[in-house]
């Protein structure tokens, strides 16, 4: 199976060609040596990598953090119903594996009919399920299907839901009603871990200082990440000037999340700065916890 190409440009870095016969080489033998930790043998190989991470450290590094975050977040570690959405190729599903147990599901949607295709083959496992949302994003499936679709899940049985990097190419109307669903789908007390690109006072604060530069935590240029454009007329969600679409790069202002979480009928319990933002973080985008109320 082939997939397509991702819209980044790290095809063009030197030897970039050459990378994934390397990582298959790697993968062949790495996966002999690993010990402590099982799950990252579902790393798939780097033609199959998704999600804006094609290196195979990065996948592994973003697994961590987001393993540490799920086992913080669950009170049932053993058998959890833990919904993934926008799952891309899988990454937040190796992350979830080992607190499926014997009872536990994780449910991984997109709306990339071949991403899809390709985790059902790959994590072929009864633990994991696959749902392809056929739904209309600009960025990621212009023109398919409705513009906002609720998901097939039942009401009040997700222990845990994930978002990694979703939220950040909806526009308002789509983030309010996808935060709305994730509060329908969650149990009472269910949490959801979603990452952002909050426009807060740090934000404002770094946008300043921001230079052409390599960032101080990131291999960017500082200065690409500043959302200047107003999108579709919000007042609240903004969008870079590189962007050809707005949802390809969606940043909230501290308001336009307020107002998303408050429509949903979610509460926001925490939040941890992201290292796109030049300060230290646990991860590039801003990652914040939400929990349905009792």
């Amino acid at each position: 199976m082939k997939l397509e190409n991702e819209k980044h440009g790290d095809a063009a870095l030197p030897g970039a060609e050459d990378y994934p016969a390397l990582d298959e080489a790697f993968l062949a033998c790495d996966k002999q040596l690993i010990r402590r930790t099982r799950n990252i043998q579902l790393i798939p190989e780097a033609r199959f990598r998704r999600g804006g991470k094609l290196s195979y450290a990065e996948w592994a590094h973003v697994i961590g953090i987001f393993q540490t975050l799920i086992y913080m977040h669950l009170d049932d570690r053993q058998n959890s119903l833990i919904l993934d959405v926008g799952c891309g190729t899988g990454l937040l599903a190796v992350a979830s594996q080992p607190f499926l147990g014997e009872n536990g599901k994780y449910v991984g949607i997109d709306v990339s009919a071949e991403y899809i295709e390709f985790c059902r083959a790959h994590y072929s496992s009864s633990e994991f399920e696959f749902m392809h949302l056929e739904t209309d994003n600009a960025y990621y499936s212009p023109g398919e299907g409705d513009s906002r679709l609720g998901w097939s899940i039942e009401s009040n049985t997700v222990d845990l839901t994930l978002a990694l990097s979703v939220w950040t190419h909806f526009n308002e109307d789509d983030a309010t009603f996808y935060l709305k669903e994730i509060n329908r789908v969650l149990k009472p007390g269910g949490k959801a871990i979603v990452s952002f690109f909050l426009l807060d006072d740090l934000y404002r604060t770094s946008v300043s200082t921001r230079s052409g530069q390599t960032g101080k935590f990131h291999t960017m240029p500082q200065n690409r990440w500043i959302f200047d454009q107003p999108s579709y007329g919000s007042t609240r969600c903004f969008h870079p000037s590189w962007a050809d679409v707005p949802e390809q790069a969606i940043g909230l202002t501290r308001e336009g999340l307020d107002f998303i979480t408050d429509a949903s009928g979610l509460k926001l319990i925490e939040q941890h700065n992201g290292s796109w933002k030049e300060v230290p973080g646990i991860f590039f985008q801003d990652v914040m916890v939400f929990q349905k109320e009792h």
